[in-house]
């Protein structure tokens, strides 16, 4: 059975965590590394995907950065979300052949793992690409956004689990103007374990792709990351 490098990072600066992801692409294409997850949080942060559209976040971006959230451009899909602390982000940079599939399988994951934590939710991409994500009744939880490159994908996913949901009311979350997010604090009404969430997560990440999970220190990572970045396309 294949490995999983799963990476527990704490909280670390969007831009980084960026340039770190494409570190970890190029090793994995160079055949460097396993298939591998980076588990963080982000400080606060809008992201925009490539469909987003200039109407999404309608205060400006100065507005948004005086509230002490920084905007930043992604080159995953999807349209504009929301990091923050007490928010799980899950960037994994696997090798995949189908990618509706691989997003079926980050869907089925974050269920289970919710499921864990006593919450019934599901994944919505059949009912089109705008739907993507997980949902808790007609409440979004959970996003997703991916970008492929030769083969491996950076971005991922983030699940609410005690993160303040505030933000995402000065926005248009993920394009969708009548959507109500949700976390696993609000819809269980006590606060949830953000470490206790991400262990799930990372067991059942691992089980949806059929992986053997290998918990790996950052410092083990880094050694491994000798791939010079301009062989990234």
């Amino acid at each position: 059975m294949a490995e999983l490098w799963t990476v527990a990072l704490g909280q670390v600066e969007h831009g980084e965590a960026y340039e770190l992801q494409r570190r970890v692409r190029a090793a994995r294409q160079a055949g460097a590394i396993p298939d591998t997850v980076l588990l963080l949080e982000h400080p606060p942060v809008y992201t925009r995907g490539r469909r987003t559209a200039p109407g999404e976040l309608p205060m400006g971006e100065d507005w948004y950065r005086a509230q002490g959230i920084d905007v930043a451009d992604v080159d995953r899909g999807g349209k504009v979300t929301y990091h923050g602390p007490g928010q799980l982000v899950g960037y994994p940079i696997v090798r995949v052949d189908d990618v509706l599939e691989y997003v079926g399988r980050l869907e089925a994951a974050m269920a289970a793992a919710l499921a864990d934590e006593g919450l019934a939710a599901r994944g919505r991409s059949g009912d089109g690409r705008d739907w993507i994500g997980a949902w808790v009744g007609e409440r979004k939880i959970g996003s997703i956004g991916v970008h492929v490159s030769h083969g491996i994908t950076t971005h991922g996913f983030a699940v609410n689990v005690s993160n303040d949901l505030q933000p995402f009311e000065w926005i248009v979350p993920c394009g969708l103007g009548d959507v109500r997010m949700t976390s696993i604090t609000r819809e269980r009404r006590e606060r949830a374990d953000i470490d206790c969430f991400r262990k799930r997560m990372a067991h059942r990440l691992a089980e949806a792709l059929g992986a053997r999970q290998r918990i790996v220190p950052r410092a083990r990572l880094e050694r491994h990351l000798a791939v010079e970045p301009q062989r990234v396309a």
